[in-house]
């Protein structure tokens, strides 16, 4: 064919309204998509989309070109699963069909993100936004109000905020501790704007596909990512405890900041240093499974080890100054010498890591230029 008209659903309301498997590839199966999702949800302007894309197909058949409809849907998690679901359903269709140029169709600036990823897979020749006349009544401040908030996207980064704030600010009270509401309030929304600001809800719904996938295949990195979760949420919980045995006795000005955060580094980095050895473990097990190479993932234990050593060292020489230490470590000067211990064991430990993977890769490289030889001889 020589033109495809594409049509874009990026939070998948095709499968999760009108429970429709994309691609829909066809005039016919297309407006019977249409028309599903219409009944499914009037409002939903993805219908329109649609409706669009075949109108342009008829107008392209009309003048004697030889085109073709195809609809794709992503996830309703919006963002790079639903765009590697998209570019999936996309690179299969033109792996089966020969097409030389598309038109690309839309109901806005969220689906249009996609252009540049699907303009890098085939020539796209236009790209149509469909616009949905209203009138004047549906765009009342109150319709609009109400169908923004319905929306998941914008209501969870609107109402998630608020409500982390006043479910802390009731747990305080029960606790009898309305003073640190406040701290609790700034802390949990803070940490939530970060996570969004950062953009970790796609990092996290993407880890999250991964894990799913993990458990239907029955693979140990399911266990060990879940067993490292718990050991991350018990060294968090632990070096709280530790920060708040101070802190509920002196007070951060006793002590200062820094001191409290070596408490807390010092009390947890080998409990967050064993989960990620744990986690890693799991892929090198999956990976000898498969009998794939396992050096990057020793190269990450060992830099892991190492990292785990400096901020060790480091916490124990800020605690053994402050005469916060036990035991031997409780000498300042001694303390010193293990910080001293602790960053050339991390630097040798992490040479060793780098020269493992250098080899490693050197000898893999060479494998592979030998099997190519191999096949031009």
């Amino acid at each position: 064919m020589q033109t495809l008209v594409i049509c874009i659903d990026r939070d998948n309301d095709l499968g999760e309204k009108a429970k429709l498997q994309t691609p829909i590839v066809g005039r016919e199966a297309n407006v019977q998509a249409a028309v599903a999702l219409g009944i499914a949800d009037p409002e939903d302007s993805d219908t329109n989309t649609i409706f669009g894309g075949i109108r342009i197909l008829d107008e392209l058949r009309g003048k004697g070109a030889d085109a073709e409809i195809v609809s794709f849907a992503g996830d309703k998690s919006v963002g790079v699963i639903s765009d590697q679901k998209i570019v999936e359903q996309l690179e299969t269709f033109l792996n089966m069909n020969n097409v030389e140029r598309a038109i690309f169709i839309s109901d806005g600036a969220e689906d249009e993100t996609l252009v540049p990823i699907v303009q890098s897979r085939i020539k796209i020749d236009s790209v149509k936004r469909i616009v949905v006349m209203q009138s004047e009544n549906l765009e009342s401040t109150y319709y609009i109000l109400k169908h923004v908030f319905s929306d998941p996207k914008i209501s969870q980064t609107f109402f998630v905020p608020f409500g982390l704030a006043f479910l802390i600010y009731a747990i305080f009270l029960l606790a009898g501790y309305p003073e640190g509401a406040v701290v609790g309030i700034f802390a949990a929304v803070g940490l939530y704007m970060l996570y969004r600001g950062f953009g970790l809800d796609d990092f996290v719904a993407l880890e999250k596909e991964k894990l799913w996938d993990a458990f239907l295949e029955q693979r140990m990195v399911f266990i060990s990512y879940t067993a490292a979760l718990l050991i991350t949420l018990v060294a968090t919980v632990y070096g709280a405890m530790e920060v708040w045995k101070l802190y509920s006795a002196e007070g951060v000005w006793y002590h200062g900041t820094l001191t409290l955060v070596s408490v807390f580094v010092n009390a947890s980095v080998w409990w967050f240093a064993g989960a990620l050895l744990l986690a890693n473990l799991g892929k090198v097990f999956d990976l000898r499974m498969e009998d794939k190479p396992i050096y990057k993932n020793v190269a990450i234990s060992l830099f892991v080890i190492a990292t785990g050593l400096l901020f060790w060292g480091a916490s124990t020489y800020i605690l053994a100054t402050a005469s916060l230490s036990e035991g031997i470590t409780n000498n300042a000067a001694l303390a010193l010498q293990y910080f001293v211990y602790s960053i050339t064991a991390a630097i040798l430990i992490a040479l060793a890591g780098i020269k493992y993977s250098v080899s490693n890769q050197a000898s893999e490289n060479n494998d592979k230029g030998n099997k190519r030889k191999k096949k031009l001889a």
